[in-house]
């Protein structure tokens, strides 16, 4: 038994097939299958199923998997414990990221990270909420970047920034006049909404509560089915409706007339808490460390401390 064979048994039941297994683990289908058959061999079991797509390990296969995803980050720990001593910073981050963050953090701060840790290998994956929680559950990422919850049981989370959402009209709707907004003044009828899953669906629809503190009920005229908030912005503009935007969206937009479309909240302030999301597992600490010093460098002052307002979720 080899841990190299045990790498592949993790990427069998990550992909649910050997072809995309191998492909991960830069080697050939004939050699990833001839390696599991051998290891079957010499355990005398079946670890896989063959007759089902995608893939399935048997039930014991289970629970060699279970042994082999211990091995293998006990095999991490050691490594990590020598790269702490060495001061080296090397390996790989693998991480998720919800797709309303990653448009506008990932390029404030991705080019500095590289460059102050090229031998690091930043992975990342641009995913839903529930997909990075599913991801972190089944060790596919190590980290997520994400809006946090007011509850995330079983997971350990780190606040980076707190990030106000601003009033994203069209040129001529009623509450252009306005300087500052307030809850209030929103109806749910007039904004243009992610689909199910885009933690800012969720995010708008608990600005836009009515005075009852009652959901209201009835559907937008548009639901976008994207994460593309890009994209929200031009549908604005084209008067279909109106749409929120996190703060760092912002910086993005340099066109005047858009910026003249802008309105901000008065107090309370909805904001949403950014931050980061791992299992009590987790052992990359010192990169994770790394990539949490870059991003507040970039961050402004005011949102990484300015908790004050109304937390969303």
């Amino acid at each position: 038994m080899t841990l190299t064979q045990l790498e592949y048994l993790i990427a069998i039941e990550r992909y649910g097939n050997f072809s995309e297994a191998a492909k991960s683990c830069f080697v050939t289908q004939p050699t990833l299958s001839m390696q599991i058959q051998k290891l079957e061999d010499e355990l005398g079991i079946k670890i896989f199923r063959r007759d089902k797509q995608p893939i399935e390990p048997t039930d014991i296969g289970r629970k060699i998997l279970e042994q082999a995803k211990l091995i293998l980050k006990e095999k991490e720990k050691l490594q990590i414990i020598l790269q702490l001593e060495k001061g080296e910073f090397v390996g790989t981050l693998r991480v998720a990221i919800i797709p309303t963050v990653s448009s506008y953090l990932l390029p404030m701060f991705l080019g500095n990270f590289t460059k102050k840790y090229p031998e690091v290998e930043l992975i990342i994956d641009e995913v839903t909420t529930d997909e990075v929680i599913a991801g972190l559950s089944k060790n596919h990422f190590d980290i997520g970047i994400i809006a946090l919850r007011s509850n995330h049981d079983n997971f350990l989370t780190e606040t980076l920034y707190y990030e106000p959402f601003v009033a994203f009209l069209p040129p001529d709707h009623k509450l252009i006049n306005k300087k500052k907004l307030s809850q209030d003044d929103l109806n749910v009828n007039d904004f243009l909404l992610l689909k199910e899953g885009h933690c800012l669906r969720e995010q708008t629809l608990s600005v836009c509560r009515s005075n009852e503190n009652e959901w209201i009920e009835k559907s937008s005229k548009v639901v976008f089915e994207s994460g593309n908030l890009e994209t929200l912005i031009k549908l604005v503009d084209q008067k279909f409706g109106m749409t929120l935007l996190p703060f760092l969206a912002l910086q993005y937009i340099k066109d005047k007339k858009k910026l003249h479309q802008i309105r901000e909240f008065n107090n309370p302030v909805p904001k949403r808490e950014v931050g980061f999301i791992y299992t009590h597992t987790f052992i990359k600490k010192h990169l994770s460390n790394a990539l949490k010093e870059e991003i507040l460098k970039v961050i402004p002052d005011e949102l990484k401390k300015n908790k004050n307002g109304l937390i969303v979720h």
